[in-house]
């Protein structure tokens, strides 16, 4: 069992880390008034984030309240598309939207050159937070995986089983794979330059990976996964990759075991005593107490937390949500987590 002075790393590495260190998905948000205030002055969304000064303040807000282990850039799945020229824009209560892709000549249109210029704020955010976190808190950067993003770029937008992204995938594989190849590549370029920055971990977010049947799975999932995490071992071999496959449920042993990431993040409906097993030894997970009984709190949020801890005696594992914090979720219900977390060990 070891610690150092930043916990979070030393259980990325595969060490047995007690207290565990905590973190938790969608940390800056609209649960948090403070994170309210700045949002309000700028309106439109994508523009939010690509502002340093506003992304560097609600990135570091839940760390002044909170004391959380790591820190996660503020920032959105859709600003690699964006960057790339493709159509994107944020829709009051309506969520994301997007132009949708339907031909070749939309995925050649998709040009890395331009994407550079366009988030090089978000690179400027992520050097002025390894500035102003304390000692103690590590950055980590993230980008949505191909598959996730693909998904919203297919189908305009979000959806329940994105049927349109899973047709096309099937249908016109030759044009869904040449739309996975430029994501694949402006993903691998975006994470590096995050790295480059100082990063000091990277996640990606396959937050719709669990739509795809288990052939799908290993093509559009796992496979670029593999490619993305080997590219950047190369060129930032110290940097460890959290892989994030939302709703994988029993393809979880295969990405772990072939995906290429050192830490693998496990959703609200796996059992943390089953995807602990199935992890293989040494690998870190991450996850999962339910959202909902944070928003619960009180002995709802207590029993979850003691669950958790037991599954994962033994185990290098990261505390974290099952899926991002909800914007109903009282702060001092996320106060009362890290406790909880800090003194079950």
């Amino acid at each position: 069992m070891t610690t150092t002075r930043k916990p979070f790393l030393t259980a990325l590495s595969g060490e047995v880390v007690r207290p565990a260190p905590v973190w938790l998905m969608r940390q800056a948000g609209r649960y948090l008034p403070e994170y309210r205030a700045v949002r309000a002055r700028a309106p439109d969304f994508l523009r939010f984030c690509l502002t340093p000064k506003h992304a560097t303040e609600v990135t570091l807000q839940p760390i002044r309240r909170f004391g959380f282990d790591a820190a996660i850039l503020f920032s959105d799945i859709l600003v690699p598309p964006y960057a790339l020229g493709h159509g994107v824009r944020f829709e009051t209560g309506e969520g994301p939207v997007l132009d949708r892709v339907t031909g070749q000549a939309q995925v050649e249109a998709l040009d890395l050159v331009r994407a550079r210029e366009v988030w090089a704020p978000v690179m400027e955010t992520v050097r002025r937070l390894r500035g102003a976190l304390p000692p103690s808190v590590a950055l980590i950067g993230f980008a949505g995986a191909p598959f996730t993003v693909a998904a919203y770029m297919v189908e305009g937008g979000g959806s329940r089983d994105f049927a349109e992204a899973r047709h096309m995938a099937f249908a016109e594989p030759a044009l869904f794979g040449a739309l996975m190849a430029r994501l694949e590549e402006a993903t691998i370029d975006y994470l590096s330059a995050q790295a480059e920055a100082g990063a000091e971990a990277l996640m990606l977010f396959d937050s719709w990976a669990g739509v795809l049947s288990p052939g799908q799975f290993r093509r559009w999932v796992i496979a670029p996964t593999a490619r993305i995490a080997a590219a950047l071992r190369v060129r930032f071999p110290e940097v460890k990759l959290i892989g994030f496959p939302r709703g994988a449920g029993p393809m979880l042993p295969d990405y772990a075991a072939t995906a290429g990431v050192q830490a693998v993040g496990v959703d609200t409906s796996m059992p943390a005593a089953w995807a602990a097993q199935a992890l293989p030894e040494g690998m870190a997970g991450q996850g999962n107490i339910d959202p909902m009984a944070l928003v619960a709190g009180g002995a709802a949020l207590a029993e979850e937390v003691d669950s958790l801890m037991r599954a994962i005696a033994g185990r290098p594992w990261i505390v974290n949500l099952g899926h991002g914090i909800v914007p109903q979720t009282p702060p001092e219900h996320v106060a009362a987590l890290v406790e909880m977390v800090r003194s079950a060990s």
